[in-house]
C-alpha cells in the first residue's frame, strides 16, 4: 500500500458539501484507505481575487494505485462535481491535488510530486500539520515545521 496526501477545495456551489463529499468520494476508490482527514479550513483564493473565499482540507490515504491512476481517478471524482478548468486559479467545486505520494519525487507532464507550490500555500500547511506533526518530512523539502 502507498501513502498518500491528498489537498481539498472548493468556492463554488455549497464548497462544505463538495469538500466532504469529495473526501466520501475517496473513502469508496478500490483498494483505498483515507486515514486522517484534517478539519476544514477557510482561505482566501490565489491568483484572482474576485472569486468565494475557498473551504480547504487535507486527507492522508492508503492506496494501491499507482501515481498516473490516481491521478486519473480524482480528476473523474472532480469532474462528477462538475469541475470546470476555464482559468487558472480560477473558481471551482472541486479541486483535488496529491501532495505527496509515500517519499516519491516526480516530474511527469501530468503530475509534479511532491506539490510544487504546497510549501507556500498555508491552506495546504496548516491541515497537513494537524494530521502529522511538526516534525514530518516533506520529500524534497523537509521538515514541515521550517514552512509554518
Amino acid at each position: 500500500m502507498n501513502t498518500v496526501f491528498i489537498a481539498l477545495g472548493s468556492n463554488l456551489d455549497n464548497p462544505v458539501y463538495h469538500v466532504e463529499k469529495g473526501i466520501t468520494d475517496i473513502h469508496h476508490l478500490p483498494e483505498t484507505e483515507v486515514i486522517k482527514e484534517s478539519s476544514l479550513h477557510k482561505s482566501k483564493p490565489v491568483g484572482p481575487q474576485n472569486q468565494p473565499d475557498y473551504i480547504n482540507a487535507v486527507i492522508k490515504i492508503i492506496t494501491n494505485y499507482e501515481p498516473l491512476p490516481l491521478l486519473d481517478v480524482l480528476q473523474d471524482i472532480e469532474n462528477k462535481h462538475h469541475r470546470k478548468r476555464a482559468e487558472r486559479w480560477g473558481p471551482r467545486t472541486l479541486d483535488l491535488d496529491i501532495l505527496m505520494y509515500n517519499d516519491l519525487i516526480i516530474n511527469h507532464e501530468r503530475l509534479v510530486i511532491p506539490h510544487p507550490e504546497m510549501i507556500n500555500r498555508e491552506f495546504v500547511l496548516i491541515p497537513l500539520k494537524e494530521i502529522t506533526n511538526y516534525d514530518f518530512i516533506i520529500p524534497k523539502y523537509g521538515k514541515l515545521l521550517q514552512y509554518i
